[in-house]
Formats: C-alpha cells, structure tokens, sequence
C-alpha cells in the first residue's frame, strides 16, 4: 500500500508549516524526508499518522482517503525517536500492546509477537524490562511493536537520533535487512540525517521552509542536484558562483569545462562539485588556491583553500606529506564531475 499526498497544507495558528505536499510513495518504497529541523517533514509525517489536521488537501493510503480517520483507524505502524517502551511491562507484552488495542485474538498474539521479535533480533530479551535493555536494544522493540500489527505502511520519526554512532550503523542495516523482508511494506522515514536517508531510502524528499524541494533516488540527487539547498543538504559540497558566457564558464577568472545545458550564456550560475572528487596537483578544470584549513580525519585529509575568496574543499586519501597552512597548491576536477546549477540561485 503506497502513501499520497494531494496538496496537503497544515498550519497552526496561521503559520503554515506543511506547504501544499505533493508527494507520493510508491508500495514496497522507502522514503526518507530530508530536512533540517522546522522544515515540515516530522509534520508530513504526523499528517500520514493522524496526529495532524491539514487546513487543506487529502492524505491517502492507497486508494483510501484517510485524511478524516483517526489514528487507531489507519493501521499504520510508527517508530518514533524516543521509543515510548511501556516501562511497568516486559518486551514482550510492550510488543503485544498494539495487537491488544485491535483486539486481536488472544490465541494470534503469541505468535504474532515472537515474530515481530525474531525478525527484529530480540527473542533472547522477551521477558526482559526495558531497563533491563540498552537504547538500541530498545528501539529493535519498538520496531518489534510496530511490525507485529502487520502493518501497511510503516512511520519511523528520527528512529535512531537518540543512538550513537555506532548504534546507529547497526541499526541502519538492521533496518536495511527489514525492508529485504519486507519488500510489500511502504516505509516514510523522517531523518536530518543524509546518511542515514542515502543509505536506507529508495527516493529522498528534500523539504525545507515547509516546502519539497527535490524528490529523487539517493544517486540522482547526489550526482545531479537541482540546487544549491539540495546539493549542501545531500552529501555536501562545494558551491562557488560562475559566470557563463559565449566562450565558456568561468571560475576565478579561469575557463572550466562542464555542460552547459539549461544555463542561459551572460547569466550567474553555481558550480556544484564534491570535495571526494577534486584532486590534488595537476590536471583538467586547474586552479590555484591558498591552504587555509587541515583536517586530519583518519583515512582521508580535508583540505579548505581559498581560491579568488571563496572556499573549496578536497577530501583526499590520507597524505603522507600534506601540504601546510597559507601554502599555494593547485587543485581540479573532471569536468564530468561538476554540475552547474541554473542562473537565479541565491550566492549569499
């Protein structure tokens, strides 16, 4: 069962904060919305859940217009970020709590429950507290709780901020594995977190100011972002303004390559490239800049040079001799590499 949103508007107190969503997930599909904090996506979210009203449009689960059924009605399952565990009651019962308010048949719930545990790696810790568990532990039961109804379409709010970053990697595959087998349940995922969204989401919602701003699979976005918001949003970047003119584009009062389509010639662009995939030393689209940052970060150096006032980044497998603040060192990149985004995209 997919989810759709129809132009749907939620404002509280006249201040809008969902703006006209048009969005739909496919069944099977998982959706991140990717944004910061304020940007609708939790509100996106609690609109599909019930928790919302939207001033305006419809929400629909399949073929199903929703938007005027309360929660217990939808048959949604959803994971939030601070797991909600029942303290007074065991693993195992905080699991069957969901099946107990849809009164389901007493001789289903067992069963029903040792699944959901099983699948979420937790059957050792049934007659367990949640005390008695550590955070992720905690959250694979929450996760446990929300699958035992069996749900359609599955809500998880920033299921893993509350986990370090360990934890996190762990769950992130565990809940990689889930959508494996669960390949008929719909999944929105709410994050800020442009890991976690690449790593898990089939497409990624971009949101920001209560708006979508790009929609699109991890790699579309990542390779050819649409504008300065979504390239700096997923996975980073580098964006300086170019000119565009008859004779090329030019960066630093230096000609780049880089395809041109869609950006009229005389007009302000960005230049949009990945600090992965600038290199060090010589080479195609060259230019000279001034080392004004170092990172050490384990397996790679971050370099942040100053070229003709504006910053580029380079990360660059670790070097044994890198270079020094204030040195003068050339860098590039392919010009395959480089995305240009469109003239009228605000250089602040």
């Amino acid at each position: 069962m997919g989810i759709r949103f129809d132009s749907v508007t939620v404002a509280y107190d006249g201040n809008v904060v969902l703006d006209s969503l048009d969005l739909t997930v496919e069944p099977g599909e998982v959706m991140a919305l990717l944004g910061p904090s304020g940007s609708g996506k939790t509100t996106a979210l609690r609109a599909v859940a019930g928790f919302v009203r939207p001033a305006s449009g419809r929400v629909f689960l399949g073929d199903r217009d929703v938007t005027d059924l309360p929660p217990y009605r939808r048959g949604i399952g959803m994971v939030v970020q601070q797991y909600a565990l029942f303290p007074h009651l065991r693993v195992d019962e905080n699991v069957a709590f969901g099946l107990r308010a849809r009164k389901t048949p007493k001789g289903e719930i067992r069963g029903r429950v040792a699944e959901a545990l099983e699948m979420t790696g937790m059957a050792a810790y049934a007659r367990r507290f949640p005390r008695e568990l550590s955070g992720g532990q905690q959250q694979r039961v929450a996760i446990a709780r929300a699958l035992a109804i069996r749900p359609d379409v599955l809500l998880l709010d920033e299921p893993l901020s509350a986990l370090d970053a360990q934890l996190r990697s762990g769950m992130l595959a565990e809940l990689a594995r889930l959508h494996r087998e669960l390949p008929d349940v719909s999944m929105l995922y709410v994050t800020h977190d442009q890991v976690e969204a690449l790593t898990l989401a089939d497409r990624i919602a971009v949101m920001d100011a209560a708006k979508l701003r790009a929609c699109g699979t991890p790699r579309q976005l990542y390779r050819a972002p649409t504008d300065e918001f979504t390239a700096s949003f997923v996975g980073g970047a580098n964006l300086v303004p170019v000119t565009v003119g008859t004779g090329g584009v030019f960066f630093a009062g230096t000609e780049v390559k880089v395809d041109t389509d869609g950006v009229i010639p005389g007009a302000w662009a960005t230049l949009c490239v990945r600090p992965h995939l600038v290199g060090l030393g010589e080479g195609p689209n060259q230019f000279i800049g001034t080392v004004t940052e170092i990172q050490w970060r384990g397996a790679t150096h971050r370099l942040y040079v100053n070229v003709d006032g504006h910053t580029v980044m380079a990360d660059l497998r670790e070097l044994k001799n890198p270079p020094g603040l204030g040195d003068s060192v050339s860098l590039h990149f392919a010009s395959e590499d480089a995305v240009l985004l469109p003239a009228g995209v605000s250089h602040g």
